[in-house]
C-alpha cells in the first residue's frame, strides 16, 4: 500500500478539512506544459529518482500525493504574497508547472539521495496550516479550477486568510478508473490570531 503523506486533523468544516503539516522533502522538477499535461511530462523523471536514479542507486518507497502547482516566478518577502508564473484561469496554453513527489518520513534534504537528473531537484518544505478539500473523479484543469473556486469561497466565510497559490493533489495512479481517483486541493492559509483546538487525524 502506497504510503501517505501524515497530516493532523484541526479542524473539520462542511466543505473542507484544516490540516497542519508537518515539516517535509520533496523531489520536484518544473516542466513546461499545459495542467493537464504537466503531470505525465515530470512523472517519468520523478519515478526514475525513487527507482534508483539517484547517485546512491536507492530505492525510495513511492509516498501519495503526487503535488502540482504553478511554477514561482519571482520570490517576496515572506508578507507578501508568491507571485505565480503560468496561464489566467481558463487558459489552456503551455505554463511553467512545478510537480513534487513527497519524498517519505524521516529524510531530509541532507539525507536523501542526490538526483542523477539535476533537472530534478530535492528541497525541504516547512511546516504549515492548510486547507484540503477532497474531491473524486478527473483531476483535470477545469475540475481543478471549479473545486479551488469552491475552496476559496469557503475559506471566506471560514474567517481564514489563504497565503500563496493553491496546490493540486493527485493520490491515485493513471490506470486507475477516474471515477474513483482521489483527489485534493490545498491551500496554504496564516495561523489564526486565536489558537484552534486540534484533534488527531
Amino acid at each position: 500500500m502506497t504510503e501517505q503523506q501524515p497530516y493532523e486533523l484541526v479542524r473539520r468544516y462542511a466543505h473542507f478539512e484544516l490540516r497542519r503539516y508537518p515539516a517535509h522533502v520533496v523531489a520536484e522538477i518544473q516542466v513546461n506544459a499545459t495542467f493537464d499535461r504537466a503531470g505525465n511530462a515530470a512523472f517519468r523523471h520523478l519515478f526514475n529518482y525513487i527507482t534508483g536514479s539517484n547517485t546512491a542507486q536507492q530505492k525510495l518507497a513511492m509516498t501519495a500525493p503526487v503535488i502540482q502547482e504553478l511554477g514561482p516566478s519571482q520570490k517576496l518577502a515572506m508578507t507578501a504574497p508568491v507571485l505565480q508564473s503560468g496561464p489566467l484561469p481558463g487558459s489552456k496554453d503551455s505554463a511553467d508547472f512545478v510537480v513534487a513527489f513527497v519524498l517519505p518520513a524521516g529524510l531530509t534534504a541532507e539525507t536523501a539521495p542526490v538526483p542523477a537528473n539535476p533537472d530534478v531537484k530535492v528541497r525541504a518544505i516547512p511546516g504549515s496550516l492548510a486547507a484540503a478539500l477532497r474531491f473524486t473523479g478527473s483531476g483535470s484543469e477545469t475540475a481543478f479550477e471549479r473545486h479551488n473556486t469552491g475552496l476559496q469561497a469557503a475559506l471566506v466565510v471560514a474567517g481564514l486568510t489563504a497565503v500563496g497559490p493553491p496546490r493540486f493533489a493527485r493520490f491515485d495512479p493513471p490506470f486507475k478508473p477516474w471515477l474513483l481517483r482521489h483527489n485534493e486541493v490545498v491551500q496554504d492559509v496564516q495561523e489564526p490570531v486565536t489558537p484552534l483546538a486540534e484533534s488527531g487525524r
